[in-house]
Formats: C-alpha cells, sequence, structure tokens
C-alpha cells in the first residue's frame, strides 16, 4: 500500500495509516531529493515489494514529487512526507526542524540519498543520533567534470560514523580515497536486475516506428547529464555516412522539446521516436537490436543491467562502472565522450546482426552469474538489519 501525505507532526492520522505493515515493524525514514523515477527510487520500490510487511517506510521526497509511488505494490507499507517547513528557512533553522522531526519520527533507521540529503545526515549528527544509511548513487551534472571541494569535506566529516552503500566499484573508490571514510563503513552492493522480467524471449515487441535499419533504443531521463543530443549528433553522423537505423528515445524530462528540436534540425526527426515515459520499459527492451547510453556522468546504470538483460548489445560513453558491468565482448563498443567516438561505437553493431546476438548472448550470461536480483535484495536486507538499532 502507498500514501502520500502533507507535511506533517506526525507520520498520518490512524485512519490513514497503512495497513500492509504490523505496528511492531521496524519504521525506516529514507530521505530522497525527490521520488521521481530514478536509479536509487526504482531500486528502493523493488526493495519495499520484495520485503512487504517485514519494514514501514516513510520517505521524505525534497522537492515534493513522488512519482515513483506508482511502482509501490499492495502489501508494501510505504507513507510520502515532505520536508517540514512551506518555505525554505535557512540552514540553522532547516538543521534544527530536521532533528526535530527525526525525534518525533524515532525511526529504527534514517536513510539519506545522495548530496541531496546531507543535510539530513548532518542534522542527525547534532541531534538524536539515529542508526543511519547513507546511499550514494551518483553525481549531478555539474560534478560531470570532477567533485566539488565543499561536497568533499562534508561527506568527509558528516558521514565518518555512517553506514555508506555504493553501488559501483568508482564510488568505492571515492568513498575510500577520495573522501577517506573508514573502509569498515562502506559496504559495495551492486545493482541487480529481474532476470524473469528483462528476459530475450524472442518475442520483438513493436513500437510503431517505421523505417528500415536496426532500432537504437535508449531509455532515461532526459536530463542535461544523459547528454541525449550527443546521441542525436551521432546518430546524423550515422545518417550522413550512408548507415540505416530507427532511433527511439523512452523517458521524458525537461529536456525533451530541445531534443525534439535538435532531432529535426538534424534531419532525423523521420526515423527518431520520442516515446515518452513507459511504466515497464522490459516489452520496449525486446522491440530493440541495440541499446546506447550518452551520458556525461554515471555509475552502475540500471539501463545497462535491462540491456544485458534482455541479451542486447550496448554502445555506450565509458563512464562509471559500465565497463566492469559489460561483457568482454561489448568492451570495444564503449566510447570517449564526444559525438564521433559514440558514432563509431555504434556503426558496427549497426552493420553486423551476427556480432549484435554474440555480444548480447555474452551480455545475458554475465547478467544471470554477477547481477541477479534477489542476491541485491538479501545483501540490501542484512545491511539494513545490521545497521538499524536493535
Amino acid at each position: 500500500m502507498s500514501l502520500s501525505a502533507p507535511i506533517l507532526d506526525e507520520v498520518a492520522p490512524e485512519e490513514e495509516q497503512p495497513t500492509a505493515a504490523p505496528a511492531a515493524a521496524p519504521l525506516l525514514l529514507h530521505v530522497f531529493p525527490s521520488f521521481a523515477v530514478g536509479g536509487a527510487q526504482v531500486r528502493f520500490a523493488a526493495l519495499a515489494n520484495r520485503f512487504g510487511a517485514r519494514w514501514r517506510h516513510v520517505v521524505v521526497t525534497l522537492d515534493g514529487r513522488s512519482d515513483c509511488l506508482k511502482r509501490i505494490q499492495a502489501g508494501a507499507s510505504v507513507t510520502t512526507i515532505q520536508p517540514p517547513w512551506e518555505v525554505s528557512p535557512g540552514p540553522a533553522q532547516r538543521l534544527a526542524r530536521i532533528a526535530a522531526l527525526l525525534r518525533r519520527l524515532n525511526p529504527a533507521l534514517l536513510v539519506t540519498s545522495n548530496w541531496g540529503s546531507i543535510e539530513w545526515a548532518m542534522a542527525n549528527r547534532l541531534g538524536p543520533r539515529l542508526p543511519h544509511l547513507h546511499t550514494e548513487d551518483g553525481f549531478g551534472p555539474e560534478e560531470s567534470g570532477g567533485q566539488f571541494r565543499r561536497r568533499i569535506l562534508f561527506r568527509r566529516l558528516v558521514l565518518r560514523r555512517s553506514s555508506v552503500m555504493l553501488p559501483s566499484q568508482t564510488l568505492l573508490r571515492a568513498a575510500q580515497e577520495v573522501w577517506r571514510l573508514p573502509t569498515q563503513q562502506l559496504s559495495h552492493l551492486p545493482n541487480g536486475i529481474d532476470l524473469r522480467r528483462f528476459r530475450p524471449d524472442g518475442l520483438k515487441a513493436q513500437l510503431g516506428l517505421g523505417g528500415e535499419g536496426p532500432l537504437i533504443g535508449t531509455v532515461a531521463a532526459l536530463r542535461p547529464e544523459k547528454n541525449l543530443a550527443r546521441l542525436l549528433r551521432a546518430a546524423a553522423l550515422l545518417r550522413q555516412q550512408g548507415v540505416a537505423f530507427r532511433l527511439v528515445l523512452i523517458g521524458d524530462g525537461p529536456e525533451r522539446p530541445r531534443l525534439e528540436a535538435l532531432a529535426g534540425e538534424l534531419g532525423i526527426g523521420g526515423v527518431t521516436r520520442f516515446a515518452g515515459h513507459v511504466a515497464d520499459p522490459a516489452a520496449a527492451y525486446r522491440a530493440m537490436d541495440i541499446v546506447a547510453l550518452s551520458s556525461d556522468t554515471e555509475q552502475m546504470p540500471f539501463s545497462v543491467l535491462e540491456a544485458m538483460a534482455t541479451g542486447l548489445p550496448v554502445a555506450a560513453t565509458e563512464v562509471g562502472d559500465v565497463r566492469l558491468m559489460l561483457s568482454e565482448g561489448n568492451a570495444p563498443f564503449l566510447a570517449a565522450r564526444s559525438d564521433a567516438a559514440l558514432a563509431e561505437a555504434l556503426r558496427p553493431l549497426l552493420l553486423d546482426a551476427t556480432l549484435r546476438h554474440r555480444i548480447g548472448r555474452a551480455n545475458r550470461f554475465k547478467a544471470e552469474r554477477d547481477y541477479d536480483q534477489e542476491n541485491m535484495f538479501q545483501a540490501h536486507a542484512r545491511l539494513i538489519e545490521q545497521t538499524m538499532r536493535p
């Protein structure tokens, strides 16, 4: 069950309380900069659904968005609330109000997500000292060229006594070598994928996109750090070289109008479809021949795992853990962060169906071996139970 609540003095009125979890179930308080659909939010929803009544969850959504609630299934106890202010006060007042809310809710575990929630980790150190688990999934577009020193120092100071979960080896190295956090506080838990839902079952879904050539697909929020303009420009270069393809972009976001205009300007509007948000993209992947990722910054992107589980080859900018995630045979199709490099990574895959199938099979095998979702679920459950207070 899922509920959405306004700013609260209590978790929710008694008559609105979720009934899926017994009152004795430990309360976990999660703080997300946004509860829009994204990698960290999707992982949380999957965990909440998997363990149902084992825990009760209250989610603070700092920007007021709660799109990911649609992914919560009956049986999971998830309530969203907004931060304890209508107009953001000064830093000292925010910390005081956060600390007061933490005392009032008194959860068994505080779980914060990424840099945008760091004030809640700080307030916890100043106030009730709840057991604390911090999760880091990557950096925003402002840090695609390197981390800000102020944020490094804040993490080093605020997270020293917290448990910290990192899904990528790139982030684990950053926590060890840059943030200088104690190794015993760090847990590297790779993301997992539902191998039954994302599968190469041979059923080619149709996305209603006409034209000739293999279908390149990408699944991403249309935000600046995903740099989907790079993918459009790479596609235009391939078209100039006479390479046939079709292109579908699945996802929505603030960049969509600009990207649609750019596709028209580049002359690829007729072979490009902006499909918008798709609630369950598993079938859409089965319509694709190649998955492309054009981001400036990633860590362990779910779209790459979904492509691997579906038995697809991936052409991607070499960011985060992408090289480590993919099969060895897929490595030649990783690219520098430029239009021409991405076009060159896509070109051989577009021209050779046998190559696509061989790499896709190897990617599926690696997903089965290394990224089974149930293994991720159990690792997260152990970390939560170890970190929360008795």
